[in-house]
This record gives structure tokens, C-alpha cells and sequence, in this order.
């Protein structure tokens, strides 16, 4: 099936992050391409599955889908009112499940919708685009159907995941279970490969391969894991040349395929970057952070969610800043804020000497109304910065976070592990549970037999 590539010259004009160019294609390839053709609706109803919704929340506000003509947004798994005199745009995976609920909705005398322009996430398989050729009600309702193959959240401005969050238990866990594992190494394939179908880019594919100590050692399925999954990502490259209009048709880049084993302590460490220690001690559900604002007319304090995104100018600025350096830029565009701002000043002077309170903080953006965004921005970064830096003291982890430096730089080894935690018994379970990762990590053999049992006990 080929896809739509009316926006594709556009692409290489003028340079765009990974997140943009996610963007533009959703909303011009997808939805304002449903514009066109013969629909005479001005406003239309995007139906999507779990999946695809939040593969658009990761790259499209709200507004965004609602700029395109886009008045109502559905889960396609639930039941919907009729709205027989408007058009309809499905943004699904191309599962079967799917494709039966879609044949639901367009088919007999009196379909949910005036017509349907059908995208897919992923490429579909031959067998379900006959059954939808099959129904000759649906077949004239159909203004598009199409592979968009983009199957990917894009997190940021450069980096996206595939959201296989049982990876590790399926790939790495039972042996004997491996349809599994291949069905997840499919998966993994081929969400990889829809994202050099949006950056247009043809990647020669490198891998690790399996060594075999002898002929008579037997490679097993984990040995295969890079290898599989780097046929599996140029299976589904190769077809993009025949089906996606202008794609390269000689390599154009380099996808590198490694796995944890070649850094197995990265994942474990504490990382002390403003991003990683929001992620890692504020038990965010992705980049969405929970706080209290004050309460509508002196009421009771309020919970808000925000999410920390590249729309965030501050976050954009500080998110790979080391939590220390973080906080004191913080420190300093306050202060900075304070000493250009009369109201704030007068605001922080009735408080005498001292540094204002994240409720300080709160009370003046009632009190500078043109500023409030800014200072809400700006608020809310001090208040997560914050709670970090009490986190840090509360849980002693600066001596933490330096003996796993000394550990990973050889400064020190298992004698030094073993006094810290018989001599620091409050710290939590996952701080020691981290430092023996790290001690195994460096030190594996050290772990046999009873003194790795030992260890685990301490």
C-alpha cells in the first residue's frame, strides 16, 4: 500500500527535530489531508485505539487536532453516538480486532459516520485489506486508506520508545516460551523501522553478532536477540522502497543496533541530571508531574497536573543540567525576576531577609497578573527542585551516589559496599538493592556461592 507524501519535500528544506517532523506528519498527512477529496464536512471526529492515542498525545496538543478540523476525538473500542452527516478519520493499528470494529461502524444502511478516511500505524496485512475490499457498503464510504507507518512515541525532540514495557520478561525471561519473544522482537522491528519511514532515511543496519566459543557450543535464542531484531528492522526498511513514495533507495544512514550488556551499570546508577531525578524520585507517570496550587478564594490547595516537555522553555534549559547547577540557575532567575519587578519586590520585602517559600512564590502570581505564566513556570521548577534537593538530603544519597562513582571508577570495591550498608542500615531497599547491581556488574564472580548470598542478606 502506499502512503501519502504530500509534505515529504518539506522535510528536507529546513531543518526540523525528530518531534516536529512527527508532528507534521500527523497533521498534515493524516489529518488535513482528510480536507480534501470530495468531504464537505468542516469538522470531523478522529477515532483511535489505547495505542495510537497516545502516540498522538506524544507528538500533538489538543489544539493542534482541533486547529485541523478535528471537533470530537473517540476510543474506537467504546460505544459512540451516530453522527450520520459527518466525516471521520481512523487513526488505528492494522489488527484485526480493529479492522472488524471499523467494518462495524461503516457497514449496513445507516453507518456511525458520512465517510471514513482510514490511516493505519503500521503496514497492513494483505489478508485484511481483502476483507475490507469484501464489504461493498463500506467500500464507497472510504475517502482514504492508507499506511502512515508511525508507530513510535516521540519523547522528545530527539529520542522516541516503542513501548514494550515487557521486553526484558518476554526476550530474557523463559527459554521454552518463544513464540513470545519472536512476537516481541517482530514488534520492536517494526516500530523501529516506522521511524525512518517519518525521517525518510534508509539505514545500513549493524549488529552484534552471536559468537560461538566452539562448534560444539549451542547458540541459543539470547545470543540471536540483536541479530534477529536487526533482520526483522531491515525486513521492514526494504519494503518501504516499494510501497512509501521518494523513500531513499540506497543506504543514507547508520542504525547501530547494541544492547545492555556493553554498559549493564547505566541503567542503575543514579544519574544526577534535573531530568533523570525528576524521573527517578518524583515517581512520574511519564513526564506528567503532580502539585498543589492554592485553592479558588482562599480554598483548600488544589491538585494540578503539568507535563514536562520541550514546551516548556525552562525544562528545555535545564533537563540535561546536573541537579546542582540546575537549582542554582534556578535560584538566580528568580532572584533576577524579583529585582526587574516592583510588585515583587514588595511581595518578597514583606517577608524581611530570607528566601521565599514555594507558597511566597504561589502568592505572587496573584499579584503580578501580567507575568503569572512566567512565574508559574518559574514557580513550579522551584518547587520541584526543591522537593528533589530535600529528597537528596533526606536519603543521604550524595554519599550514595559518590560510593557508586568510586565503585565504577575502581576508587573503591567491596569491603567499602559492605561497611556502607552495615553501617547505614536505614537507607532504602532500592539504594542497596542498586549498589549490589553495581558491585555484580563490576564484580561477577564475587557473587557465587555463599558470598553472594551473604551480600544479598546485608
Amino acid at each position: 500500500m502506499s502512503m501519502s507524501d504530500s509534505d515529504s519535500s518539506s522535510y528536507a528544506s529546513d531543518y526540523k527535530n525528530f518531534k516536529q517532523i512527527s508532528r507534521e506528519r500527523l497533521l498534515h498527512e493524516m489529518l488535513r489531508s482528510a480536507k480534501t477529496g470530495d468531504s464537505k464536512s468542516t469538522w470531523k471526529v478522529l477515532i483511535m485505539d489505547k495505542l495510537t492515542v497516545k502516540i498522538m498525545s506524544h507528538s500533538c496538543k489538543m489544539a493542534d487536532i482541533t486547529d485541523e478540523g478535528v471537533s470530537l476525538v473517540e476510543d474506537i473500542y467504546k460505544r459512540r453516538q451516530p453522527l450520520p452527516t459527518m466525516d471521520a478519520i481512523y487513526f488505528i493499528q492494522p489488527t484485526r480486532e480493529n479492522i472488524i470494529m471499523f467494518l462495524s461502524d461503516m457497514s449496513g444502511r445507516t453507518p456511525l459516520y458520512r465517510k471514513a478516511f482510514v490511516f493505519f500505524s503500521s503496514s497492513i496485512s494483505r489478508e485484511l485489506v481483502m476483507e475490507i475490499k469484501k464489504d461493498a457498503l463500506v467500500l464507497p464510504r472510504i475517502g482514504a486508506l492508507r499506511e502512515m507507518n508511525l508507530e513510535y512515541f516521540a519523547i522528545d525532540s530527539q529520542g522516541f520508545v516503542t513501548n514494550n514495557e515487557r521486553a526484558l520478561e518476554e526476550l530474557f525471561g523463559d527459554e521454552e516460551n518463544h513464540h513470545k519473544a519472536v512476537a516481541c522482537l517482530n514488534v520492536m522491528a517494526m516500530r523501529i523501522a516506522t521511524v525512518f519511514a517519518s525521517l525518510r532515511e534508509f539505514p545500513t543496519v549493524r549488529f552484534r553478532a552471536a559468537k560461538t566459543i566452539d562448534a560444539t557450543t549451542m547458540t541459543t535464542f539470547r545470543d540471536l536477540i540483536p541479530t534477529k531484531l536487526a533482520a526483522g528492522v531491515w525486513d521492514c526498511i526494504t519494503k518501504y522502497k516499494k510501497t512509501i513514495a521518494n523513500f531513499p533507495q540506497t543506504e543514507t544512514c547508520e542504525l547501530l543496533i547494541i544492547d545492555r550488556t556493553i554498559d549493564q551499570i547505566a541503567p542503575v546508577i543514579h544519574e544526577w541530571t534535573y531530568d533523570a531525578m525528576c524521573h527517578d524520585l518524583l515517581n512520574m507517570d511519564g513526564n506528567k508531574y503532580v502539585h498543589e496550587v492554592p485553592g479558588k478564594d482562599g480554598g483548600l490547595p488544589e491538585k494540578k497536573e503539568v507535563l514536562l516537555e520541550d514546551h516548556d522553555p525552562i525544562w528545555l534549559e535545564l533537563r540535561h543540567a546536573h541537579i546542582a547547577d540546575a537549582s542554582e540557575r534556578l535560584h538566580e532567575k528568580m532572584t533576577n525576576f524579583i529585582s526587574k519587578n516592583k510588585a515583587a519586590q514588595i511581595q518578597h520585602g514583606s517577608r524581611g531577609s530570607g528566601e521565599m517559600s514555594t507558597r511566597d512564590i504561589q502568592k505572587m502570581v496573584q499579584a503580578l497578573p501580567q507575568y503569572s505564566e512566567q512565574i508559574d513556570k518559574l514557580s513550579l521548577h522551584v518547587e520541584i527542585a526543591g522537593k528533589i534537593n530535600r529528597i537528596i538530603r533526606e536519603s543521604r544519597l550524595r554519599d550514595i551516589g559518590q560510593l557508586e562513582q568510586n565503585l565504577v571508577f575502581g576508587d573503591a570495591g567491596m569491603k567499602d559496599v559492605i561497611k556502607f550498608l552495615t553501617t547505614n542500615e536505614d537507607a532504602s531497599r532500592e539504594n542497596k538493592l542498586r549498589l549490589l547491581m553495581i558491585l555484580a556488574a563490576i564484580y561477577p564472580e564475587k557473587f557465587e556461592g555463599e558470598t553472594g548470598l551473604n551480600l544479598v542478606k546485608v
